[in-house]
């Protein structure tokens, strides 16, 4: 049965075949599942021929779907990049403000990407970008538990103790923080520099817990995402992954594989 026919049916004792739409879209690299519900929502997505406007939907091989009137290309082999991302860039592909996103620095030669997880405006450092939906899912999941490591500079002249409530966990307006680790590097004149690391990678949430123990952020470098390293990358720079190093650090294949395979869509 196609998924135009299954379009509006009511509920079933067994799952439908296939995907839903969303994870389809997600895969294939065109749009996280958030934003591609809002791309169904906004009536961007068919289905054989025929416009969707909810996500409930289910998808098979036998489907053609489209967006914006382009038929959805079957989803690439994950891959993953990494990118030195400058102060100054919103990690959005589209910001109501107006300001620079990432997706505006990033090279042309690059497929659609997406990011894992977000570095705030005024953060850098390493970010993942990956053209797998599946794969940008598994790396943000928080049972994926990876380190994430933070160059600090704070104004002031922290002791290590100051850090100890960081250590144990904070409670902030009610939000409960994992602990962190932080080590005091050196002082350097009116800032000191620390090296914090974290699982969880809430918004802002190294810059609130400083505020919390007194300290003023005035400048954030994430050096790691789990075992994938800055390094000496350059800044708005990027660098693939090779596969090798992807498949030992992921397993086979990286993303979750496909159930799916729907029809190429020509590059433009």
């Amino acid at each position: 049965m196609s998924a135009a026919a299954r379009y509006g049916r009511g509920m079933s004792q067994t799952p439908p075949p296939g995907d839903r739409i969303a994870k389809v879209l997600s895969r294939a690299g065109i749009a996280s599942r958030r934003d591609a519900e809002r791309m169904i929502a906004d009536g961007r997505v068919a289905v054989n021929g025929k416009r969707i406007d909810s996500p409930a939907l289910n998808v098979t091989a036998s489907d053609r779907v489209t967006v914006d009137g382009k038929p959805v290309e079957a989803p690439d082999d994950a891959r993953l990049w990494l990118y030195h991302k400058p102060a100054g860039l919103v990690t959005t592909a589209r910001d109501e403000k107006g300001r620079k996103t990432i997706f505006d620095a990033l090279p042309d030669h690059l497929p659609r990407v997406m990011s894992i997880g977000r570095l705030d405006l005024n953060s850098e450092g390493l970010l993942l970008l990956t053209n797998d939906g599946g794969l940008k899912r598994k790396l943000e999941l928080p049972s994926t538990g990876w380190l994430r490591k933070y160059r600090v500079r704070v104004k002031g002249a922290p002791t290590d103790s100051d850090l100890e409530p960081m250590r144990k966990g904070l409670v902030i307006e009610g939000e409960r923080f994992q602990p962190m680790t932080a080590s005091l590097d050196r002082q350097q004149g009116a800032n000191a520099w620390l090296t914090i690391a974290l699982r969880e990678g809430r918004n802002r949430e190294i810059r609130r817990a400083a505020e919390a123990v007194g300290l003023s952020v005035n400048r954030l470098i994430r050096i790691s995402y789990g075992p994938f390293q800055l390094g000496n990358l350059a800044e708005d720079t990027v660098e693939e992954v090779k596969p090798r190093v992807l498949r030992d650090q992921l397993g086979e294949g990286g993303g979750e594989k496909p159930k799916r395979a729907p029809p190429r869509r020509r590059r433009r």
